[in-house]
C-alpha cells in the first residue's frame, strides 16, 4: 500500500494533512436525522490506487466511481462487485507537475440518459488534461482539453442547454464545455471561487437554473444564476463555515443538502443560512469522503483515505425523506 501510493496520491499526504490541521477532531458517532443505519458497504484496495474521489449513480442500481491514484474508471454492481471499465494513459512525466498534487487526477464524474460517461483526468500536461467521455462499450477519449496548469474537478451536466460545468480548483474558474467536445469557455472566474492557497472551487451541482459550487479553502457554497443568455449571474453565498467541504447532494427538502468534509471524516447537514450540523462522521466508517449521492431513500457516500491511509470505502446511509 505504501510503496504504491508513495508514487502517487499518498506522496501528497502530507500537503493534504497540513490543509487538514485546520479542521476540528472528528466527534464520536453522529449519525442523526435525516440519515440513520450508516454501514460500511464496500473497501477498496488502496495498494491498487482505488481511492474513490466522485461518484455517479445510474437506474439499475450500479454505481460509476473515479479510483484517483489509479487513473480508473469503474463500475460498481448492485452484487458487491468492482469493474474497471478504462485506465486512463500515465503522463509522460508520471504526473509530477499535476498542479498542488503532484500526481495525475481522475476527478469529477457524471452520467448521461444514454449510458455515457463524461468524466475529468488532470496531469499537468497538456496532452491529456481536460473532459472525457466513455461510451458504452466504447474506448475513453479526450473531448476537451483544459488548462494543464490548472486542476478539473468538479463535474456537472446539463442536459438542457446540452453543457457541461468544470471547476477548476486551482485556477478559481468554471469551465463551459459542449456534451459534443470543443473549445472550453471560461464561464466564470468570480473571486468566491478562489482558492487560498491550496484548492478552491470543488464540489458542483445544477439546481434552479443556478450553479452550486463550494471553495475547500475558503469552507463556501455558492448560487451563481445562469442568466438566459446563458452568462453566469451574480454570486450569492449559502453557507460558510465549511473548511475541507468536497461534494454535495441535495436532500429533496428546498435547498438542504448534505456535504461531504474531506480533513475533518465528516458528512454535514447543510441548511443554508440557517446552519450546519454534523451527521456522520469517522467512528460511523468514513475516511476522509470525497462524494456523496442520493438515490431514493439511500445517500452513497466514498471516502478516499487520502489522509487516514487507511479503509478506502463505501459507505451507505439511510436517508429520511
Amino acid at each position: 500500500m505504501r510503496k504504491t501510493l508513495t508514487k502517487s496520491a499518498l506522496s501528497t499526504a502530507v500537503v493534504v494533512a497540513t490543509a487538514a490541521a485546520v479542521f476540528s477532531p472528528a466527534p464520536a458517532s453522529a449519525v442523526s436525522a435525516p440519515l440513520s443505519d450508516a454501514r460500511t458497504a464496500r473497501h477498496f484496495d488502496l495498494a491498487k490506487g482505488q481511492t474513490p474521489e466522485n461518484i455517479a449513480l445510474a437506474p439499475d442500481g450500479s454505481a460509476y466511481v473515479t479510483f484517483a491514484a489509479a487513473r480508473q474508471i469503474a463500475r460498481l454492481s448492485p452484487g458487491g462487485t468492482t469493474r474497471i471499465l478504462a485506465t486512463l494513459p500515465a503522463p509522460a512525466d508520471a504526473g509530477v507537475h499535476t498542479p498542488v498534487l503532484g500526481f495525475p487526477l481522475t476527478s469529477g464524474i457524471v452520467r448521461a440518459h444514454d449510458g455515457t460517461l463524461y468524466f475529468l483526468y488532470a496531469t499537468g500536461t497538456a496532452d491529456l488534461t481536460g473532459v472525457w467521455r466513455l461510451r458504452p462499450g466504447g474506448v475513453p477519449e479526450r473531448i476537451a482539453a483544459l488548462p494543464a496548469d490548472g486542476l478539473p474537478n468538479g463535474l456537472a451536466l446539463d442536459a438542457r442547454s446540452r453543457s457541461l460545468y468544470v471547476t477548476d480548483s486551482v485556477l478559481g474558474t468554471v469551465w463551459k464545455v459542449p456534451v459534443s467536445g470543443g473549445i472550453p469557455t471560461a464561464w466564470s472566474t468570480a473571486p468566491e471561487l478562489a482558492s487560498a492557497g491550496f484548492l478552491g472551487a470543488n464540489g458542483l451541482k445544477i439546481r434552479g437554473g443556478a450553479l452550486w459550487v463550494t471553495n475547500l479553502d475558503q469552507g463556501t457554497l455558492v448560487r451563481i444564476p445562469v442568466l438566459r443568455d446563458g452568462r453566469a449571474g451574480r454570486v450569492r453565498t449559502e453557507a460558510t463555515g465549511l473548511p475541507g467541504i468536497d461534494d454535495f447532494a441535495f436532500t429533496g427538502r428546498g435547498d438542504q443538502l448534505l456535504a461531504t468534509v474531506n480533513g475533518s471524516s465528516e458528512v454535514v447537514l447543510v441548511e443554508p443560512h440557517i446552519g450546519n450540523t454534523v451527521v456522520l462522521t469517522e467512528a460511523d466508517g468514513l475516511r476522509n469522503p470525497t462524494s456523496i449521492a442520493l438515490r431514493g431513500d439511500t445517500a452513497y457516500v466514498v471516502s478516499a483515505a487520502y489522509v487516514t491511509a487507511e479503509d478506502p470505502n463505501l459507505l451507505l446511509a439511510h436517508l429520511d425523506r
